[in-house]
């Protein structure tokens, strides 16, 4: 699919807020932003060369993986995450 298709039409987009006074800010969106800003102040240093990522929806329903990586990291990030993933299913349960 091309950058340029519709929004709607594009796979992985997730719409955010318009305005920041959508959502109240706590403890867990604060925690997020955090690990957030420092993985890319690692990654702006050229001292990442890979990052991988496991996000829960904030209901719970979905939780989707995705990954940026070398080539030879590729099985040990999808390994890692998907024991990240399991565990965080067992934990809602």
């Amino acid at each position: 699919m091309s950058l340029e298709a519709p929004l709607s039409e594009r796979t992985n987009v997730t719409r955010l807020p318009t305005r920041a006074a959508e959502v109240e800010p706590d403890a867990n969106i604060a925690s997020v932003i955090a690990v957030l800003q420092e993985q890319l102040a690692l990654a702006r240093e050229g001292k990442l060369r890979s990052v991988a990522v496991v996000s829960v929806a904030a209901d719970g329903g979905a939780v989707g993986t995705h990954w940026s990586c070398t080539n030879g990291d590729i099985v040990g990030l999808i390994g890692k995450l998907t024991v990240l993933t399991h565990d965080l299913m067992a934990s809602r349960n």
